[in-house]
């Protein structure tokens, strides 16, 4: 199985170069661009809140879902699609398509979907250092989306 990094190069699988598989993609429709948006702006805001209250796993798990709605948003803003596949690294090479603002959304995507097994599913916590980082991630993706979602009609 091929991987891609955020750095947009395709990991070697049985020794040989593999081309990333395409992912699966639904479309997506203006009054959808501003839903997505909405979503991500009330999962940063609830980061941030659960941040300030010391829940940082609940925090960095939110955060992520503000990135994920934020690529929606741009994605379907800028490409009319959203990645719809199992694997959310798929969302990064959309978002590469999507001009500046999806550059923007997956510099900060993809420094915080590498904590989404760690948040969700592993038994381990979360330093308040990262999980502060990760809402400010989701905050600067969540902008992106409002002001993408604010000139898509």
């Amino acid at each position: 199985m091929t991987a891609v990094s955020c750095t947009g190069s395709a990991s070697m699988s049985s020794g040989r170069c593999a081309v990333p598989k395409p992912g699966r993609t639904r479309p997506v429709s203006a009054a959808q661009v501003g839903a997505y948006a909405a979503k991500a702006q009330e999962f940063a805001e609830a980061a941030a809140s659960d941040l300030a209250a010391g829940r940082n796993i609940a925090a960095t798990s939110l955060a992520i879902h503000a990135g994920i709605n934020s690529a929606d948003a741009v994605c379907g803003a800028r490409l009319g699609k959203r990645a719809a596949g199992e694997d959310h690294d798929q969302v990064l090479t959309l978002l590469r398509q999507a001009g500046p603002d999806g550059t923007e959304v997956e510099r900060e995507l993809c420094r915080i979907l590498p904590l989404k097994a760690k948040s969700e599913y592993e038994p381990d916590g979360i330093a308040p250092s990262v999980a502060a980082k990760a809402v400010e991630r989701a905050q600067r993706c969540a902008a992106v989306a409002r002001r993408v979602a604010s000139t898509t009609r």
